[in-house]
């Protein structure tokens, strides 16, 4: 494991400090955590932004146009 140091403002470390002693976990533990899930928002939103590059409306209309035009199922219409 590899040990990251990192300047915070003093209010962010505080709000870190309480936010680990209430859900009982280490500091460590917390901001890998929050690290973790953050890199991962990053690397979601790079994918779908890649995947938007392939994309084109004439495929989507295409697909669109095998959609059925029936009126909803009882209970979907909202």
């Amino acid at each position: 494991m590899k040990t990251i140091q990192a300047q915070v403002p003093d209010t962010l470390a505080k709000q870190v400090d309480e936010l680990a002693a209430q859900e009982k976990v280490t500091i460590d533990q917390l901001v890998s955590i929050a690290l973790a899930y953050q890199v991962s928002a990053w690397r979601t939103r790079d994918t779908v932004a890649l995947r938007a590059k392939r994309g084109n409306w004439e495929g989507f209309d295409r697909v669109m146009a095998k959609v059925r035009d029936v009126p909803p199922l009882p209970g979907d219409e909202k």
